[in-house]
């Protein structure tokens, strides 16, 4: 269904499974520029002072602090199988498709291993990739248990 949206840009911001999220609006090709990563720029040692999730690291010296809600990247979310890509040129954080994103995906990007360490690891990945995964791993687990017969439960399993 071809979207009505007379905006310039091809998303929008919207629900996600991790809060907002930046969803497209039409077919995004790849390569197309979505955005800057815009904000106040901080000499990283005054970033590492603030409690922020959306500082963004250019280089050992610099951050870019891009929770003002006008820095619509900052709604753009992790994934392990992104679809978007990030490219530091100078201090200009650019993000563009990586590859052809269809109307209604949501658009993402790996926030890379020191921010999934810190932040997404100990609470466990969200994007659709790692939650494929999970339901993949709990269906195989599955294959070999017995079927419960209605009215009658069936004895657990200890685990040791």
């Amino acid at each position: 269904m071809p979207s009505t949206t007379s905006s310039r840009r091809p998303f929008r911001v919207g629900r996600s499974k991790t809060g907002f999220g930046l969803f497209a609006t039409r077919t995004i090709k790849r390569g197309t520029f979505l955005a800057y990563y815009r904000g106040r720029k901080l000499r990283s040692h005054e970033a590492d002072e603030i409690a922020n999730k959306y500082l963004f690291e250019i280089n050992s010296r610099w951050t870019i602090d891009g929770s003002n809600r006008r820095n619509v990247a900052r709604y753009i979310n992790h994934s392990c199988r992104p679809n978007a890509e990030v490219e530091i040129k100078g201090h200009e954080i650019v993000i563009s498709a990586r590859k052809t994103i269809q109307e209604g995906d949501e658009i993402t990007y790996n926030y890379g291993r020191n921010y999934f360490n810190a932040y997404i690891k100990d609470k466990g990945c969200l994007c659709t990739h790692c939650h494929e995964k999970r339901r993949a791993a709990r269906a195989e687990r599955r294959v070999g248990r017995p079927k419960a017969t209605p009215g009658r439960k069936q004895p657990r399993k200890r685990q040791s």
